[in-house]
């Protein structure tokens, strides 16, 4: 049964890129259901979750936690300094935990942190396609980014972050596959 985070979780990103307006018996998509229903196939897919982002105000005591109690493999300590962040990946058998820690006075994460003083979830990042064909649709859909342009993510692609308001709540990276 899943948690009730992660029902949140895909109930606004189901919201979010405009496909769960319908009765619940559309949940297996294709693209002729898509057809006979008037709405044109989409130009970008949907993949899979990449990673789920927690804030964390002790970086060395969270990866701790992961590496040594749990015995999970963890990458080194990355700084991010165009995202006002230091990241650890946690890894795990089909996605990610990514650990983030404020860096910088302009951080995201640092006002996140002051809201939420023992951390928390942060945001879901889920894969995409074609990241430029999914702005494009999502705009289209009134679906606000939080930046103009795709920017660079931690694994070297470019990602684009959905307002949480337009997003049932929740604060949605994409990331380019």
């Amino acid at each position: 049964m899943a948690s009730p985070l992660l029902k949140v979780a895909v109930r606004g990103l189901s919201r979010c890129i405009g496909l769960c307006h319908t009765s619940p018996s559309l949940r297996a998509f294709s693209s002729s259901t898509l057809l006979r229903q008037g709405v044109p196939p989409s130009l970008w897919k949907l993949g899979r979750l990449n990673h789920v982002a927690i804030a964390v105000p002790d970086l060395e005591k969270a990866t701790a936690l992961y590496r040594d109690v749990l015995g999970a493999q963890v990458s080194a300590t990355v700084p991010l300094p165009e995202h006002g962040v230091y990241t650890v990946f946690v890894e795990l058998g089909n996605t990610k935990l990514e650990l983030l820690h404020p860096l910088g006075e302009k951080s995201p994460i640092a006002g996140f942190l002051q809201k939420n003083k023992s951390g928390g979830m942060h945001h879901i990042c889920i894969e995409v396609d074609d990241i430029k064909a999914a702005i494009l649709a999502l705009k289209a859909q009134n679906i606000r980014m939080l930046s103009a342009e795709p920017r660079i993510g931690a694994h070297g692609k470019p990602v684009m972050f959905l307002h949480p308001k337009d997003c049932d709540g929740v604060l949605v990276e994409l990331e380019e596959a």
